[in-house]
């Protein structure tokens, strides 16, 4: 779901999560020891509780790796299901409407795309192929796409007719979800605005008149 990052294997980014947390609980031993800590209950588990974290630090850039890439894919189907319903609806097969999309772009969807075309040129059928798209993407409209692209054939629907429907869908929603993230934008700001604009503010406006109140409360 990542798009397999630098080319990193499953059991090598779990070692790399070993490595870390050796590393970090090493350097903690190591200060210990030099600075003479006690070996306290509380102590052990604060150490405990560092290499949990280490351990797990990695699995926070993985899931921003997948949330980024989910992200992108889900920007990229619209534009790629307009090219696709013009290819299909100018006389094009799907398969060759797909590698028009994949040469014009490069970015995770196209890539996905590719890989689809590569496993149904190895022998995979296109329905086995692009579900797996689906499950390696994890992203909704993309399952949704291909749903309907394999009912289609399964009905022997036009498959125009059906990126139509599916390209206007995913404006909608595109749209959509740029207004519901414009509507949280000020809930946002009011967590700067209230750790830092308004606290500056109150020292300005109020700064000055904190001498005159000391000097008047000493006063009496």
């Amino acid at each position: 779901m990542a798009g397999n990052p630098s080319n990193i294997r499953p059991n090598e980014f779990v070692g790399v999560k070993g490595i870390i947390m050796i590393l970090v609980v090493g350097v903690a031993l190591g200060f210990a020891y030099v600075t003479k800590y006690p070996a306290t209950m509380m102590n052990l588990l604060m150490l405990a509780l560092l290499a949990f974290c280490s351990f797990s630090l990695p699995d926070f850039w993985l899931s921003r790796r997948i949330s980024q890439r989910q992200l992108n894919i889900t920007n990229a189907l619209p534009d790629a299901l307009d090219l696709l319903t013009i290819s299909v609806e100018a006389g094009l097969a799907f398969d060759l409407a797909l590698t028009r999309v994949s040469d014009k772009w490069d970015n995770e969807l196209s890539k996905e795309f590719k890989r689809a075309l590569t496993d149904t040129r190895l022998g995979r059928s296109r329905r086995d192929a692009l579900k797996e798209m689906a499950q390696r993407t994890g992203v909704d409209d993309v399952q949704t796409f291909v749903a309907a692209i394999i009912q289609a054939e399964q009905l022997g629907v036009s498959i125009g007719k059906i990126l139509r429907i599916q390209s206007d869908q995913m404006r909608i929603r595109r749209r959509q979800r740029a207004e519901e993230a414009a509507h949280k934008a000020p809930i946002l700001m009011l967590i700067p605005m209230a750790l830092l604009i308004f606290p500056s503010l109150f020292v300005v406006i109020l700064g000055p008149a904190v001498p005159k109140l000391m000097t008047s409360l000493g006063g009496l």
